[in-house]
């Protein structure tokens, strides 16, 4: 008789350090507390996280594998065996929901090649977040990750994405890393027309929340430090 497959949940996380049924549903909760094996990328944070959200769950039953650029394609390839077996899983990334920007989308991608059920579970995204709070276009956006670090580089891609913001009436979203925060906005004043929108939403759920939208040239004087705090960049030419 032929075993029937396991689920893979999509567990989103926090996108900082509050009490996690401030931002998450009780549902996440039920889902944790019936579920032993996980893919994770950093099994220190993913212990701490599931003990956070079930305080009762027994830490030495969960099986965890990790996932992260040092993963091999073959060991990835077997990260799913659980499901096979008959065993629900749990995907959780490292800051909000598992597989956007992430590098879950590799074990989704698999789950689908091998007709695993993928349920995807509520919870915090910055990417749409930072989208719904900034006043641009949510009809139309697009999400380029991380820009390129050289100036030149990144003064060519940032032009690209204003002419194609432009041309299409549509918010360009980017990420940057968190210490390279202030670079990137002095990037944009520098680079951008002085009236092309730009949003800067950092900390977002996190009571340090903060979040504005206004022309390229009105941020050159900003105040605020950004520097080593999680921020989502979007801009759109009118």
């Amino acid at each position: 008789m032929n075993t029937q497959k396991g689920a893979l949940y999509l567990i989103p996380t926090r996108l900082g350090d509050n009490p996690p049924l401030e931002v998450l549903p009780i549902s996440i909760k039920k889902v944790i507390e019936d579920i032993d094996y996980y893919i994770v990328e950093n099994e220190k944070t993913a212990r701490r996280f599931i003990k956070r959200v079930s305080p009762n769950k027994s830490q030495p039953s969960l099986q965890l594998s990790v996932l992260n650029k040092y993963t091999t394609e073959e060991e990835r390839n077997t990260y799913l065996n659980p499901c096979l077996e008959g065993e629900s899983m749990g995907l959780i990334s490292e800051a909000g929901c598992p597989a956007i920007a992430d590098p879950g989308s590799d074990i989704v991608s698999l789950a689908h090649q091998l007709n695993i059920k993928v349920i995807p579970l509520v919870g915090p995204s910055s990417i749409i977040l930072g989208l719904m709070a900034s006043g641009m276009n949510g009809q139309s956006f697009s999400f380029n990750g991380y820009l390129p670090i050289d100036k030149n580089e990144r003064k060519t891609k940032l032009k690209a994405l204003e002419r194609q913001s432009a041309e299409h009436n549509q918010a360009q979203i980017f990420i940057e890393t968190p210490y390279r925060n202030m670079n990137m906005l002095n990037d944009l004043v520098r680079v951008l027309h002085p009236q092309t929108r730009v949003c800067v939403a950092c900390d977002l759920t996190l009571p340090t929340e903060y979040i504005k939208t206004m022309p390229a040239i009105a941020w050159k004087n900003i105040e605020e430090d950004f520097h080593k705090r999680p921020a989502i960049f979007i801009i759109q030419k009118d």
